[in-house]
């Protein structure tokens, strides 16, 4: 087999891996990655705004407020407006957002960030750059993309 069939055939599998844990989300917390995030967002900040929480999981701000209205319509989170400034929301998990994500599975990039951060500096520095290069070698460097492993557009949302 050629090098770069075997590259492709590693990049395959990457992104098999990526949709097996995506769907293994959804069958078992009813929950896509990009939720996920914004849940664990949330606990992690306590009672957030929008801006502090997209920030904090590297959304936009309107990709973050298009998943949370899925959330808020689910019950699982609760968005008010604040009391000192009006054009600020704040958020925060209800009950139910709380059970749901104490029960839900690690996303997939919790592990490969330990996995990661266990490398030595160089291996780290080393794989980094050989990923920037082959995304620079599909013309994909310059699409907008948040560190959520997903293969689904984070916008793409399931009931």
């Amino acid at each position: 087999m050629n090098k770069h069939d075997e590259l492709l055939v590693a990049l395959r599998q990457i992104i098999r891996a990526i949709d097996l844990h995506s769907k293994r989300l959804i069958k078992e917390a009813g929950l896509t990655a990009p939720q996920l995030l914004l849940l664990k967002g949330m606990n992690d900040l306590g009672n957030a705004s929008m801006r502090q929480l997209a920030d904090h999981t590297n959304m936009s701000q309107a990709t973050a407020t298009t998943i949370m209205d899925r959330l808020e319509s689910r019950g699982l989170v609760i968005r008010v407006r604040s009391e000192s400034d009006k054009r600020k929301v704040h958020a925060s998990l209800t009950e139910a957002g709380r059970e749901l994500l104490a029960d839900a599975p690690t996303p997939l990039q919790e592990s490969f960030i330990l996995r990661f951060q266990a490398l030595e500096e160089w291996e780290q520095s080393l794989l980094l750059s050989s990923v920037q290069r082959i995304s620079s070698m599909m013309n994909a460097n310059a699409i907008d993309a948040a560190p959520v492993l997903s293969v689904r557009p984070l916008t793409e949302e399931k009931a």
